[in-house]
């Protein structure tokens, strides 16, 4: 797998990582999914990302890596416990990372990010929002400092704020996800650009917005989801034909056209079996995507560019409600 450089960490991650979501108690049983991130580090995947909110990630985590020699990148969160959680406290900060590296059977965790920095409503992390100071980053300090953690990062869900934080130059890699896929690029406008200007690496989460890119749901958005708007289905309308046209899958020009963006270092797949994982791997091998159908893909993305206001952040429609099936078309 091709490798890039995730900003000025100078850390070398391969284009395609491991999102840790789906490897806990939402995605399977332990031994698919010790064998979907055994296959995953066979196939070239050196960075895996988790969090203490996913469900038992980190405890599966450290049960499928706890004999792995090769070397890779994992990174987790502060947040979520313990509970109550208390962002401005320096002891429940530290037992946050002592409650991860116990899970995670390490004693040293490659990137730890602040999770939803940019929520205040989550968690409210600033004593400072706009010079962006609170007790979190003097314990990130003395984290780096002992050993415990190598770099800094933020980890977030909106589009706008984390520029802000990008910009105050203390940290080195920022997580951005459900902003930057084929239809949603809301981070294109600030977060990406902010990153470039100060070197931080850039991962993309949810390349797939959780499903809503997994296939064509073309019965779906005819009459089974109110909440999609008009110009939304138009856009779904033509992406799906225009995936037609090509003859790859969607799943496949999704994730090739996040690494389309040189800036980008690497986007997260969230594969739950060892298949899932072969078949993303296989995709981004084939590298970006050709000029002519990133045009085309542009000139859809510009039907609906920015997310309306009614719309959820994932289009579930995996899960439509039962009453909404098998309705008149």
């Amino acid at each position: 797998m091709k490798q890039r450089i995730l900003g000025r960490t100078g850390l070398p991650v391969g284009e395609l990582a491991l999102g840790g979501l789906f490897v806990s108690k939402f995605g399977g049983d332990r031994a698919q999914s010790r064998a979907a991130v055994r296959r995953a580090l066979e196939l070239g995947v050196n960075y895996i990302d988790t969090a203490p909110t996913y469900g038992d990630s980190e405890e599966v985590l450290g049960y499928c890596l706890e004999d792995v020699r090769q070397p890779y990148c994992i990174s987790t969160k502060l947040g979520g416990r313990p509970t109550p959680f208390d962002p401005r406290s320096r002891d429940s900060l530290l037992k946050s990372v002592e409650l991860s590296l116990k899970a995670l059977k390490r004693d040293r965790i490659d990137i730890l990010f602040i999770h939803e920095p940019e929520r205040p409503e989550q968690y409210d992390w600033w004593t400072d929002w706009e010079r962006v100071e609170g007790p979190v980053l003097e314990v990130l300090d003395e984290l780096k400092k002992s050993g415990t953690i190598r770099f800094a990062g933020i980890a977030g869900t909106t589009a706008y704020k984390m520029a802000h934080l990008i910009r105050s130059g203390k940290f080195e890699v920022v997580l951005t996800a459900f902003n930057y896929a084929l239809l949603w690029r809301e981070a294109a406008h600030e977060i990406l650009p902010a990153a470039i200007e100060h070197n931080v690496g850039i991962v993309i989460g949810s390349p797939l917005q959780q499903g809503s890119l997994s296939q064509c749901w073309s019965e779906e958005i005819m009459d089974r989801a109110p909440w999609l708007c008009k110009p939304r289905r138009e856009q779904l309308r033509a992406l799906y034909r225009f995936v037609a046209e090509t003859g790859l899958s969607l799943p496949e020009i999704a994730l090739r056209w996040v690494i389309s963006n040189p800036a980008v270092a690497c986007v997260l797949m969230g594969a739950r079996s060892a298949t899932e994982v072969e078949q993303n791997v296989a995709a981004v091998n084939r590298g970006a995507l050709p000029a002519d159908i990133l045009g085309r893909l542009d000139e859809i993305a510009a039907r609906l560019p920015f997310r309306p206001a009614e719309e959820p952040g994932t289009l579930r429609f995996d899960a439509l409600p039962p009453r909404l099936k098998g309705g008149a078309r």
